[in-house]
């Protein structure tokens, strides 16, 4: 089966899974623009840098020619590539796979690949929490079912990926399950009691002391300053606890100062690159994500689980009710909340979930399950058009045959 898959730019958190799909289908992913130093720093990033890990190796990728007048990620019309019809036509595909909607170039994916009778899969992390002003949910309410109906499948990443989908009455006999993933074993190769020894001592932590880590864009609504006001209510208790930042953003600066005024130790590791991440993890006792809606997602936890640490996610979160929606791998707490967040953390560091649980949470989001969910959504559309096709060949029904693949659970596995 030859599958092309639309991306707007090579990703450190793509790339291992469309390896892991290329070891099952023939994958071709064609970029729709080539990254600089000065996105990613427009992107939140705080500087300018590219990332240290190979994001091309293992499958086959293009690059388009992208024609918008100024081409970046920022905006629908930043990246426009007009030639992905021809491309499509080529590669005499049977399947196309969008990560998306947001840009002009998934949108002339989808357009082209209708008109060319390939069926479309969709693949994202849209959530309904999402903030949106009331007329704009009034006019999605009205315009999306028949919209998204317009995708022949739809991969879901989690259970609030799933909800999005189910809420504009997605039929879910074409819903599979395809979870965001990391590689954990690149990832708990890296971080080892050795590593963790290492940068503790580095830093000057104590051995009995605990660190709490902030991973990520210090931006607004990722609520970085939480952390380190739970961390000051803890402090007060007695607890011997410091705050661990690996992240850079126009937050940095203020980040500094709460912790000063408040008298938390603070280990700023400044913008860590991929292959930087892994001692961070290890050097922590607990991954601490207090973002508001608009992390629709937050891999970060995914790699903090590989890395065999617990998690404190606000509720808001989208992978929230996934990975600690059963308190097996961590705890949930009301996102804006300092003082459930403070209780969230004293809870995972005072009982941490077992290292064998955690594995298994990590396991069941796994690449391994997304590139199930992947491989069976192709299988699913391309039975239902040949199917669809001998039914006009030779019966007078049209009636669509909705296959669901027994090896594909229809929800995340649980724990």
């Amino acid at each position: 089966m030859r599958l092309a898959i639309a991306a707007s730019h090579p990703v450190q958190y793509y790339a291992p899974l469309f390896r892991a799909v290329a070891r099952r289908l023939d994958v071709t992913v064609l970029y729709a623009h080539r990254v600089t130093p000065r996105d990613q720093a427009q992107a939140g990033f705080g500087v300018g840098f590219d990332w240290d890990v190979d994001l091309l190796s293992g499958y086959r990728s293009t690059f388009l020619t992208n024609v918008a007048r100024e081409p970046s990620l920022v905006g629908f019309g930043g990246c426009d590539t007009p030639e992905i019809g021809r491309r499509l036509a080529e590669g005499r595909f049977d399947a196309v796979l969008v990560l998306g909607w947001q840009f002009k170039s998934y949108i002339q994916a989808i357009a082209a690949a209708k008109r060319f009778g390939l069926p479309v899969l969709a693949r994202g992390d849209s959530q309904l929490p999402t903030r949106r002003s009331a007329p704009k949910r009034a006019v999605k309410r009205v315009v999306y079912p028949p919209l998204l109906r317009l995708f022949d499948a739809a991969l879901y990443v989690g259970e609030r990926s799933r909800a999005y989908w189910t809420a504009y009455g997605y039929p879910s006999l074409r819903l599979f399950f395809s979870p965001h993933a990391v590689d954990a074993a690149w990832f708990a190769e890296r971080a080892t009691d050795a590593v963790r020894a290492g940068m503790r001592a580095r830093l000057d932590i104590g051995e009995g002391d605990k660190v709490v880590l902030f991973a990520g864009k210090l931006v607004a609504f990722k609520r970085p300053l939480d952390v380190v006001m739970a961390a000051s209510l803890l402090r007060r208790e007695g607890m011997a606890l410091s705050v661990l930042v690996a992240g850079a953003g126009p937050l940095s600066p203020a980040m500094s100062a709460a912790a000063r005024e408040q008298g938390v130790p603070l280990h700023d590791l400044g913008f860590c690159n991929q292959t930087q991440m892994p001692a961070a993890y290890a050097a922590a006792d607990v991954l601490a994500l207090p973002s508001d809606a608009r992390e629709t997602w937050g891999m970060v936890a995914n790699e903090a689980l590989a890395c065999g640490r617990p998690l404190a996610l606000s509720d808001a979160v989208g992978a929230a009710p996934d990975l600690v929606g059963d308190g097996m791998a961590g705890r949930a707490f009301p996102a804006g909340d300092v003082d459930a967040l403070a209780d969230a953390l004293r809870g995972v560091i005072e009982r941490p979930p077992s290292p064998e649980a955690l594995e298994r949470k990590s396991r069941a989001y796994s690449l391994c399950a997304a590139a199930d969910g992947i491989e069976a959504a192709v299988a699913a559309v391309l039975f239902r058009r040949n199917s669809r096709r001998h039914s006009l060949s030779w019966f007078p029904s049209r009636r669509e045959r909705e296959p669901t693949p027994a090896a594909l659970p229809s929800r995340p596995e649980r724990s």
